[in-house]
């Protein structure tokens, strides 16, 4: 589906609606300052709003965590915020407010936290998209992990699920399993229901059902991508540990 980001973006308006932290942050793009206050006076902000929004503003903050943006990193952003031509410069200037307004990362991930309290696996597709961009340089670095896991906090995303998100992302001894949110102790059938559960949970067609912002909807295909390459790597370790064990003594 097409992003409706944009055209909400060019209302002058827009932070009013969300709110907030990232209310402000939008009317400095704007021109303006808004009073801070709990809430929008307009009732919930378009979830694309808040998603896109809060994925700019955590990114921003992220990439000063460690002072460096690289080019691999904004190549990553723009592939997850789909930028139309046109707007780049906007979104760049979106960027730099993030960077240096004086609302720490800590404000923006309660605002999300709070917008989507209701739908926990946005809040996982956030820290995703987050992993993404910190991964695209080829290394995560301690700040940038050391950032992702405070957000992780502020979601409630709990220790093991922070695994999960970060074994998509960096390799690790049990890197498959891990991915997958699995044991090694489970069964080959236990293990395939397990894959099923997760490829229906996490596809994109899923996303789109749901109406979520095409940005989510990148996020979920580079995940279930991992998902099927974790799976890939465990049919083909235990069907090597199959055929070991039927050869002839």
């Amino acid at each position: 589906m097409a992003s409706t980001f944009w055209g909400l973006l060019g209302g002058g308006g827009v932070g009013f609606v969300l709110g907030g932290p990232l209310g402000a942050l939008l009317g400095a793009l704007a021109g303006h300052v808004l009073v801070d206050r709990e809430g929008a006076p307009f009732g919930p902000a378009p979830r694309e709003l808040v998603f896109t929004t809060g994925l700019v503003a955590l990114s921003a903050k992220m990439a000063r965590s460690d002072g460096v943006v690289t080019r691999d990193e904004v190549a990553a952003f723009e592939r997850i915020v789909k930028v139309p031509d046109g707007e780049h410069e906007r979104i760049a200037r979106l960027f730099d407010l993030a960077k240096q307004t004086s609302a720490g990362f800590e404000a923006y991930a309660s605002q999300i936290a709070d917008a989507f309290r209701e739908e926990p696996a946005l809040l996982e597709d956030v820290l995703d998209g987050l992993f993404l961009i910190a991964a695209a340089d080829g290394a995560i670095h301690e700040a940038e992990h050391a950032y992702l896991r405070d957000v992780a906090t502020i979601f409630a995303i709990d220790e093991a699920g922070f695994a999960r998100i970060e074994a998509r992302h960096m390799r690790r001894p049990d890197d498959p399993y891990l991915v997958l949110g699995a044991s090694r102790e489970m069964s080959d059938a236990q293990l395939k229901q397990h894959y099923r559960r997760l490829v229906a949970e996490n596809h994109p067609d899923r996303e789109i059902a749901r109406g979520l912002p095409e940005e989510a909807v990148a996020i979920a295909t580079r995940r279930l991508a991992a998902i099927n390459a974790a799976w890939d790597a465990i049919e083909r370790e235990r069907g090597a540990v199959a055929s070991r064990t039927t050869l002839p003594a």
